[in-house]
């Protein structure tokens, strides 16, 4: 954990520190709650997932638990259903300026994401003049700045992804490559063992691809999906380590 002031969505600081090379630890947060968010807030993470793959969540917990997070230092990351424009352009108008989404297996896929993420003409997320994003139509300067603003990642938890991480690593938008260590190693036949050698193999080989395109990285790093991570708990790896 390294932020010490508040975390700050427009200007992005957390895709500024993520894009700079530097360590950033965070979690999952599945509880759909907001007092056990604003706890996790207090407790200085640099960033938290909140999930709405395998969670509970909609769009009206997401906005109370971005709320318990005000004036905290971690930034919060929403991690949607699935690749859906319509569920993204939900989330933007939210609020949220991190996304972590589940199961990207082509490079298509990864630009549908990224364009989902962006106003026109570098995307096709639909305008809404006054959300809670722009607080309500009064950021200055909002249209003009906020697809630069808005941070990308993308997971790798099939085969198939795994085979196109080079060219998915090279997408225009793509902050970082992200592990899903649990379903990557469902997808090669050990299910329940992410420390397995060949599943840390392929991990190796997915952070070497990552590096290589100049993209970070990043895990959840328990002792079993990331053994060389001391401790439990989830671990963006900077572009130069």
């Amino acid at each position: 954990m390294t932020q010490t002031v508040p975390y700050q969505s427009f200007p992005n600081s957390f895709k500024r520190d993520l894009l700079a090379g530097k360590k950033l630890i965070g979690l999952w947060s599945s509880l759909a709650n907001e007092i056990s968010t604003e706890v996790l807030g207090v407790a200085g993470f640099d960033w938290v997932v909140l999930d709405g793959e395998h969670s509970p969540n909609n769009v009206r917990t997401f906005i109370t638990q971005m709320m318990a997070l005000k004036d905290s230092p971690t930034a919060p990351i929403v991690r949607p259903s699935c690749n859906s424009a319509v569920e993204l352009k939900q989330l933007l108008d939210a609020g949220f300026y991190n996304f972590l989404i589940p199961f990207v297996e082509s490079a298509e896929e990864a630009r549908s994401a990224v364009s989902a993420t962006r106003y026109p003409p570098q995307g096709v997320r639909g305008v809404s003049v006054s959300q809670r994003s722009n607080r309500f139509g009064t950021v200055p300067d909002y249209f003009k700045n906020v697809n630069d603003n808005i941070c990308v990642m993308v997971q790798i938890e099939s085969l198939a992804g795994v085979a196109a991480v080079k060219q998915i690593a090279a997408v225009d938008g793509v902050d970082s490559i992200f592990v899903g260590p649990s379903d990557l190693a469902a997808a090669l036949g050990h299910l329940g063992n992410p420390g397995h050698p060949e599943v840390q193999a392929v991990i190796a080989q997915i952070f070497a691809d990552a590096k290589a395109a100049g993209k970070p990285s990043g895990i959840g790093a328990t002792r079993s999906a990331c053994p060389q991570v001391p401790g439990n708990g989830l671990h963006l790896r900077g572009r130069g380590q």
